[in-house]
């Protein structure tokens, strides 16, 4: 029988994570572009988006409850099926509807992917699990580096062939990655999981889902997620009004976020996971504040500030789980996702909404909002419109912060709490 082969296995776990990303990035680029072509306001663009961030959770959770079942593997190719069906569809586009579905179908393949590479990074590294998940989860910010710069530089050069309009090409992009990792996949063999290699049976990972620790965490998860990935997909909509780089903000926070996780072993052995969280909600507090309240070149200060804040939440989340509830298995660690996932889902959809009735607010009275949003640039129209966005984008980064102020609070407590369990078992031993 062919050996495990770790290295191989890992650096396919490292490009289907890289499709995953280059679908945010992309994606986040493309938003306004997709709301002029197809006549979409910004609660239909805040629907498609987050229809990625619900697909999302169904997948990994669904993967998470059948993945000692049908193995890795065959999750894997459903993942590159996913992706690649998504990618197709997306491209072919007509409206809203075929948006949806597409959007919907490339976050069943990134949930897919997350419900068994998670597990499966922490199998091949048991001795190293949260150090090597951030190195596995740098490809997400990493990926939409990628993704940011390919919509920035290329999409604006690139010329329109018919009906193959330059974002079509831009998306028709991530379908490399996605059949190469396919491939690869299916060269190789799996272990099994940590939990079926240590021999926990079903009903105690089930069972375990009830320890109090992990229902925090599960909490704690959602703030962490919308922190990260609500800003970050809607950083460009947000603060497009307020600076000519806002494109360039998201690129900045995630090549800061690539960094840190790079270099995420010696971080998280001098402080450990909680430690590490605990630093993180503050620094994503800071970051918030400065992109919401400053301007000009003080943006990309904030945008460095909020990076280093994000970098470790993900990985690190789903580290401290594997490290100190390893018996929560692989649902344990796909249930922290999909709940990270469905909360951005619910946010976006909601701040959506929010977003739209604070431009209306700060329009005339009575103001015609489709009128103004399809108004010529430079008319009286289209400066009101945009100081109206302007005005609008810093609150919505405003209202979140209150978020990382919570998890700031959250996290001390669990510091404490894991100090102290340490203090008892020690003195127990």
């Amino acid at each position: 029988m062919q050996a495990i082969n770790k290295n191989r296995l890992f650096i396919a776990s490292c490009l289907a994570l890289l499709v995953t990303s280059l679908s945010f990035g992309i994606r986040a680029g493309l938003l306004d572009t997709w709301k002029f072509e197809f006549g979409l306001s910004q609660q239909e663009a805040s629907v498609i988006t987050g229809t990625a961030f619900w697909g999302f959770p169904l997948a990994i959770i669904i993967g998470g409850m059948i993945v000692d079942i049908i193995g890795m593997k065959k999750l894997l190719m459903a993942a590159a099926f996913f992706h690649l069906l998504g990618i197709v569809l997306t491209i072919t586009a007509t409206g809203f509807w075929s948006l949806f579905i597409s959007t919907l179908l490339i976050g069943l393949g990134n949930g897919t992917v997350e419900a068994a590479c998670n597990p499966l990074v922490a199998s091949l590294y048991t001795d190293n699990k949260t150090t090597k998940l951030n190195h596995f989860h740098l490809w997400f910010p990493g990926g939409i580096v990628i993704g940011t710069l390919i919509v920035a530089f290329f999409g604006q050069h690139l010329p329109d062939s018919g009906h193959l309009s330059n974002w079509k090409f831009l998306v028709g992009l991530m379908l490399i990655p996605t059949l190469l990792y396919g491939y690869l996949f299916t060269k190789e063999n799996f272990p099994v999981t940590e939990r079926v290699s240590s021999g926990i049976s079903t009903s105690e990972m089930y069972k375990s889902l009830l320890n109090p620790l992990f229902l925090f965490m599960m909490l704690l998860m959602l703030g962490t997620a919308i922190t990260e990935l609500f800003t970050g997909q809607w950083i460009d909509v947000l603060l497009k009004n307020v600076t000519d780089n806002a494109l360039l903000l998201l690129t900045i926070e995630t090549g800061v976020m690539v960094v840190g996780r790079a270099f995420a072993g010696p971080v998280v052995g001098k402080f450990s996971p909680q430690g590490v969280l605990l630093m993180s909600a503050i620094f994503s507090a800071i970051g918030l504040y400065m992109l919401g309240h400053f301007t000009g070149n003080m943006l990309f200060v904030g945008a460095i500030v909020f990076g280093i804040g994000v970098c470790y939440f993900w990985p690190t989340m789903i580290g401290f789980v594997a490290e100190n509830l390893p018996s929560t298995g692989a649902v344990g660690l796909n249930f922290i996702g999909g709940a990270g996932m469905f909360a951005v889902s619910i946010y976006m959809f909601f701040m959506g909404g929010y977003y739209d009735r604070l431009i209306t607010g700060k329009l005339p009275a009575g103001a015609d909002t489709a009128a103004y949003n399809s108004a010529a640039p430079g008319t009286e129209m289209a400066n009101a419109l945009a100081e109206a966005k302007k005005a609008a984008g810093p609150e919505i980064i405003n209202a979140t912060l209150i978020i990382p102020v919570i998890l700031s609070i959250a996290f001390a407590g669990l510091v404490i709490y894991m100090k102290n369990k340490k203090k008892v078992s020690l003195a127990g031993a």
